[in-house]
Parts: structure tokens; sequence; C-alpha cells
């Protein structure tokens, strides 16, 4: 099985830290050259940092729908037409439904859903031109299992699964596979801060496996769903969970 992307265009969201820096670096060592989109003033450095050569970090608000089609626009003219995406970019708003403020509903959705809807749609028609392409947005366990204080993630996360499957079936037939990750809680610089003391422990406890997943693990799975090996899995949601969902 190969996973030689020599040459190929990848645009990852979120690709400043965590998860989406995991999966530019894992995709650049195969030879990808790296759209990385984000607003985050790390992003610059963030692509500096990665093997190879010829990437390109583009600020863009994904949320917003010109703001994403432009990014797309600019990374096709500059770099070629991007034969892979990978959704990564995401925000959570966390608190008990009673309590949950209006504006953090809007705005989670407004990130997780909407832009990844938004990029993939920017991103399909280009690549649908082209007669090739890969699409893997990341999901969450969230979208499938009950969370305390996660009804705005959750529902994000389960709406992506829901345009996931849509998309494939209108896109197989022409060459553009669309699918998702579903990670449990991921080790990163960020869940770390969140996740400590018993509630880590706790967290921990509910993974059969009895840790939470490393980013280079997730990595690794959306870099063979980018693969030209992938291309008879499309509409899929992907676990990574170290079997959290089963029980």
């Amino acid at each position: 099985m190969s996973t030689d992307l020599t040459g190929q265009v990848a645009v990852i969201t979120g690709a400043a830290a965590g998860i989406g820096q995991a999966i530019a670096t894992h995709l650049a060592e195969r030879g990808a050259r790296i759209a990385g989109v984000d607003i985050a003033p790390a992003l610059a450095g963030a692509i500096a940092e990665l093997p190879g050569e010829g990437h390109r970090a583009v600020s863009a608000n994904i949320a917003d729908a010109a703001e994403a089609a432009e990014a797309v626009s600019r990374i096709d003219t500059e770099l070629g037409t991007p034969r892979i995406l990978v959704n990564s970019a995401g925000i959570g708003r966390f608190a008990p439904a009673e309590d949950l403020a209006a504006k953090d509903w809007s705005s989670t959705l407004a990130v997780n859903l909407s832009g990844s809807f938004f990029m993939a749609q920017a991103a399909g028609r280009v690549m649908l031109e082209a007669g090739y392409g890969r699409i893997i947005t990341i999901a969450s366990q969230a979208a499938e299992i009950g969370l305390a204080e996660h009804a705005a993630y959750s529902a994000s996360k389960a709406g992506v699964l829901g345009f996931t499957r849509v998309l494939a079936v209108e896109w197989a037939g022409r060459g553009v596979t669309i699918n998702t990750v579903s990670p449990t809680i991921a080790d990163t610089a960020l869940a770390r801060e969140i996740w400590v003391g018993e509630k880590g422990e706790t967290a921990r406890a509910q993974i059969p496996a009895g840790r939470f997943v490393a980013p280079d693990e997730i990595a690794s799975l959306v870099t063979f769903l980018a693969s030209e090996e992938s291309a008879m899995i499309t509409g899929e949601d992907v676990r990574i969970d170290g079997g959290r969902a089963v029980i």
C-alpha cells in the first residue's frame, strides 16, 4: 500500500496547531504540498516548519462561505488543483445545556459544521472538475455518544456526518470521495490542560484502550483515506476511539 503523495496539493484547515498540524506534517513527510488554512497567528510559523518545500499559509475564516471559496481559489491558482482536503479546524464551547449561550451555540456550528461544509463545497467544485479528490473531515465520538456539556459540539459533529453522507452519494461516481474520522479525546496540548486530574482519569477509564488517541495516530488514518488506495471508501465515519463508542 503506497502513501506517496509527492506533488499532490493538500489543503488542511486548522493547520496551526494540534491535530491539524500533525496531519499537515504527516502529509508533507509523504511529499504533499500543504496549504494550511487558519485564522490563528501561529499558522505561518507552523507551515514554515513543515518538511519539504512549496507550502503555503492561507489566512481565512472558513465560517464565511466567501472566504472559504476565495481560499480554495487562491490555492488552486498558486499551488495547483487540490487533490486532498482535510477539515480539521474546530472549536469547542462547553456548558450545561440550560446555560449554553446562544452565541456559543452559533459560533460552534459556524466553524465546525458550516465551515467544514463551505470548504468541502469549494474544494469539491474544483475536484469534480478535475475528476479526482479526497475529502476527510475530523468529526468526533461526540457525534454518536452523549457527553455532558457538549450540546453544541455534538450537534455540529453530527451535522458533519450528515452532509458527508449526502456528498458521498452525489460525488462517488465522479472521482471524489468524502469521509469522516471520529477520534476520542486527542492527546494534544489543549486537551492536557482540560482533561487533568480526576476528570482526565475518569475520561481515560471510559475508553477500553485506557488512553487518549495520539494526533499522529489520527494523522496516519487520515493519510490512508487521502491516498489513491482508499478509492472505494466514501460516506464512512471511521472511528479511532479505542473502543469508546461500542461500550
